[in-house]
């Protein structure tokens, strides 16, 4: 008897998907991989590239070169390059909003596109189908015709959660409602993700927060499997800490969405001497809205991310208090590095660390109560560092080995 065939579906190449494909294949379950990119420059496709100007040529590939899969050796995988490159070609010569695009309406293009492709051409011969959030709505009615498994990916909680906690941030935060990231998804992607989750049977998602979001609308919990992603060990390593500074860092888009004014104020309050806190990303605030603490905090706003072992090692603890988060690999990456976490329920914490031992989870928007923690991890260094090594060691406990396993076993049970 042969082996269950899946084919698994994505717009680009996220960590977790590169991992769930290579999951598949190493099971041997994957029939191909479906992706808009999956870049190699001696590809003859990508020779047409020379044709552009130098400048416009460099911006594209520099893109494209983050298009590249983890591949098994027999790891098929399709591609449908053309609209994801004018995509990327409207957008960076500024030539959409001329046309009348915005960068949304070319995202959603891609999406449906590819959405279509799926369902028309790649369905012929499997037993499940593995896609995820905005591209499944075609492919699973399509697949359902045909008696093919339907397994959904959500990495992310659930459009209706998010929007009510963001409504309600607005509402307490009016000045900072530009910069609350809140999801006004057209009425038709509205209506595609909701069909997306009535039509697939199993969802996948990577923390207990966004199973939440989905039992909150009703999806069966035996529905749902949760799998946390992996930490990437292997790069993310302890280093030495090279000064005695007590340091509070946050990495991630420097966002209301991410909780950052809280911090901000918390880290306000206490005052600590010999003390730093250190954000590390991209502001999203409202302009001129961070004036009112500039005295208080340090910004780095852009890092590589092959650069950010030694901002992690440079810290005392990594503070997160998202309001809402589908994950947070940022977390795994600080634990990996041996840095103790401050971190909420709206994020994977309650699914990667013990309360008081690898670090803290805390209510979101409490800023007593980040205080508090903040205060603690200040007074208590050795301790701390104790947690840090904590940390570590569960870090090394959920790699993606590990990930790969849980989510080629659990496939595996819902096939037979």
């Amino acid at each position: 008897m042969s082996n269950p065939s899946i084919s698994l579906v994505h717009q680009i190449n996220p960590s977790n998907a590169q991992y769930a494909a290579l999951a598949f294949a190493e099971a041997n379950l994957l029939k191909q991989v479906i992706t808009p990119v999956a870049y190699d420059p001696k590809a003859p496709v990508w020779r047409y590239l020379n044709l552009l100007p130098k400048k416009l040529r460099s911006s594209i590939s520099n893109e494209l070169s983050r298009r590249t899969w983890i591949s098994a050796d027999d790891m098929a995988i399709q591609t449908y390059p053309w609209q994801e490159i004018m995509r990327i070609f409207l957008s960076r010569t500024r030539l959409a909003p001329r046309l009348g695009f915005s960068y949304t309406d070319l995202v959603n293009w891609v999406y449906v596109c590819l959405d279509r492709q799926v369902a028309k051409h790649h369905l012929q011969g499997l037993d499940a189908i593995y896609s995820y959030e905005d591209l499944a709505a075609t492919t699973f009615e399509k697949a359902k015709q045909q008696g093919i498994l339907c397994l959904y990916d959500l990495p992310i909680p659930f459009y209706r959660m998010t929007c009510n906690i963001m409504r309600q941030e607005a509402e307490s935060f009016p000045k900072l409602a530009p910069g609350l990231e809140a999801v006004n998804e057209p009425a038709w992607k509205i209506e595609r993700k909701e069909q997306e989750v009535q039509l697939a049977d199993h969802i996948f998602v990577a923390s207990s927060v966004t199973k939440q979001s989905l039992l909150e609308i009703g999806v069966e919990s035996e529905k749902i499997s949760v799998i946390p992603f992996g930490a990437p060990v292997e790069y993310f390593q302890p280093q030495p800490k090279t000064d005695d500074c007590f340091r509070a860092l946050f990495v991630g888009r420097v966002s209301p969405r991410k909780g950052v004014h809280y911090l901000l104020q918390a880290w306000q309050d206490l005052k600590l001497p010999d003390a730093e806190l250190l954000l590390v990303g991209t502001s999203l605030f409202p302009a001129g809205w961070l004036e009112q603490y500039k005295d208080i905090y340090r910004h780095v706003s852009s890092v590589p991310h092959l650069l950010l072992n030694q901002y992690y090692s440079s810290a005392s603890v990594f503070v997160f208090p998202s309001l809402v988060e589908g994950f947070g690999l940022v977390l795994l990456e600080a634990m990996a590095c041996g840095i103790p976490v401050i971190t909420t329920p709206n994020t994977a914490g309650p699914d990667i660390i013990t309360n008081g031992v690898e670090g803290f989870i805390i209510p979101i928007r409490d800023v007593e109560a980040l205080k508090e923690k903040l205060e603690w991890c200040y007074s208590h260094p050795q301790e701390l560092a104790e947690m840090g090594r904590a940390a570590r060691r569960k870090a090394e406990q959920l790699n993606w080995a590990l990930y790969r396993q849980k989510l080629a076993s659990r496939v595996r049970e819902l096939l037979s």
